[in-house]
């Protein structure tokens, strides 16, 4: 499983696109919530949730997503449930994916230390704090971690995601399949 993480204010797009896109790649992706089972965006948008966050059972996941947005980024670090779901993922070698300000979730937690990493800019300096290399890339890939910049490229990094979790192939199938121009 899959298990996308969804706190109040989060960026909207940051966290569908990737569920949609791993959906399509005929993924089990569950959406949940971290403290209830409607969350609401940083843009006022309502999503209710598969399950919430404290009833995964980590053993079951495969990878953990962290959509970013404010205040949603913050509401996640200060989760013990997401601080917890982290540390297993991590100890485990599971594929953590994290995009615009939620890579700084990961930097503070030391899990980017000498990693190829990116961010939103203004959240840049925690990654490299946190020792981590800064990519120029929009999205970046080093070992089990997947980073993205930000909501401009929410279907990259989906995409990125499900090569990673499928197969190049697949992507490549999807992102035609949604007219995603070749870059």
């Amino acid at each position: 499983m899959i298990a996308v993480l969804f706190a109040e204010g989060f960026e909207e797009v940051e966290a569908l696109a990737p569920v949609d896109l791993l959906r399509r790649a005929g993924l089990s992706v569950v959406m949940a919530g971290v403290g209830g089972i409607e969350i609401t965006g940083s843009h006022g948008i309502t999503v209710k949730m598969d399950q919430e966050a404290e009833k995964i059972d980590p053993a079951e996941l495969e990878a953990l997503v962290l959509p970013g947005g404010l205040p949603g980024t913050l509401n996640l670090e200060k989760s013990q449930v997401v601080q917890g779901l982290l540390e297993h993922c991590a100890a485990n070698g599971k594929v953590i994916g994290a995009i615009c300000a939620a890579p700084s979730v990961l930097a503070h937690k030391g899990l980017l230390k000498n990693r190829e990493a990116t961010a939103f800019p203004n959240f840049q300096k925690d990654l490299q704090e946190g020792g981590a290399v800064l990519s120029e890339s929009f999205v970046c890939e080093d070992s089990n971690f997947i980073t993205g910049r930000g909501m401009g490229v929410a279907t990259q990094f989906g995409l990125k995601l499900v090569e990673r979790l499928v197969s190049p192939e697949k992507a490549a199938e999807i992102q035609a399949s949604i007219q995603m121009e070749h870059s």
